[in-house]
């Protein structure tokens, strides 16, 4: 038997369950061993039903382990490296059809018709139940996207970053910072810090933090942030916009990159652009409400605003490559604060939605 921890109802507890070990495997399935899986922030969403999901459901899109056991005609990486059984790997966390109006016309395969993804679309009571990270094995289904990790590259860093790192870096190719660009990123989550990355490894001239609490301001200041704003310091969206305007000078940032999740961050988002800036939309993952919204301000500063929507494999060879260079997989496994046995998984959830430490990860 295999042990899970399973979101049953909506901001209820999660329940500890077994179900059973998967049989012989299908061709092109894989069976991981977790060893280290992330609570992202979505997972609070989800928690709360702030998203369509089925239930019951094993949470857990963010996850690194070792093969157990590879079905037939498995036998390459997305990178094209050879599997074997006990190769440490991780997996870009959904499956696209790749025949539908949006992956084969359009080429938005973020947006496939048929897309599902490990942790958020499976219902846990149908066989073969075992598709989320909060659990000791999962069963990958043929055709994901698997990478081999190389040895030098430890899995708190690939779970560090997270799914965050792969959202950032699909958000600002969307985005994109060019070089000596200002940039301001609202937010200092997991998100925001991975934006930050992105930014400074994209060239950007100054980049500025507006979030808290302290603890992640301060991890803002490892990553490579020039200035941050606490909001607490600056509880008054005006007093902000003048504090950040102090950094940026007084014409405002080439890029803002929204990270918060709160609808209110948009608008005042828009007054930290200056005129012909890009305004990326990038935390509004989940359906938190809305706001009303003058759309003169984006004509009258001739603003780019620009939504992005999880991330594509090539996203994820993208962040690995990046974890790879110096001092990256450093900061972001020292992102980490929390580690919890599977059987806690409900504290660890806790403490994501409580924001009261860094990177927070269950260790089945």
């Amino acid at each position: 038997m295999v042990k899970a921890s399973v979101l049953e109802a909506f901001g209820q507890p999660l329940t500890n369950r077994e179900y059973p070990e998967p049989g012989e495997l299908a061709p092109g399935e894989a069976l991981v061993r977790v060893e280290i899986a992330g609570i992202c922030g979505t997972d609070a969403h989800l928690w709360l039903g702030q998203l369509p999901i089925p239930l019951p459901v094993i949470l857990g899109h963010e996850s690194v382990g070792r093969l157990e056991r590879v079905g037939p005609g498995l036998k390459l990486d997305w990178r094209g490296n050879p599997l074997r059984e006990g190769d440490r790997v991780t997996w870009a966390s959904s499956i696209n059809c790749g025949e539908c109006f949006y992956c084969r016309l359009k080429r938005q395969p973020t947006r496939c018709l048929s897309r599902k993804a490990y942790g958020i679309s499976y219902n846990a009571s149908e066989a073969p139940h075992l598709r989320g990270g909060y659990a000791e094995k999962i069963l990958l289904r043929p055709g994901s996207s698997i990478f081999r990790l190389p040895g030098d590259l430890p899995g708190e860093a690939v779970v560090g970053a997270g799914c965050a790192l792969t959202t950032a870096i699909h958000g600002l190719e969307r985005a994109p910072v060019t070089w000596g660009d200002v940039v301001v990123i609202q937010g200092s989550g997991p998100v925001g810090l991975a934006a930050l990355a992105v930014s400074r490894e994209s060239g950007a001239a100054k980049v500025v933090v507006v979030g808290g609490p302290n603890h992640r301001l301060e991890l803002a200041r490892v990553f490579g942030a020039d200035a941050t704003i606490n909001i607490s310091e600056f509880p008054d969206p005006a007093q902000r916009r003048e504090a950040v305007l102090a950094q940026t000078g007084p014409h405002g940032a080439d890029v803002v990159v929204e990270c918060v999740g709160h609808p209110d961050a948009v608008n005042e988002g828009l007054g930290f652009c200056r005129d012909g800036a890009q305004f990326l939309v990038l935390g509004q993952y989940a359906n938190a409400g809305e706001i009303s919204f003058n759309p003169h301000t984006v004509t009258r500063k001739q603003l780019r605003m620009v939504g992005s929507w999880g991330f594509e494999p090539r996203h994820v060879d993208a962040a690995l490559t990046l974890l790879a260079s110096t001092g990256w997989k450093e900061k972001f496994a020292g992102e980490i604060t929390h580690r919890y046995p599977l059987s806690e998984a409900n504290a660890a959830l806790q403490t994501v939605r409580e924001w009261s430490g860094g990177k927070t990860v269950l260790l089945p």
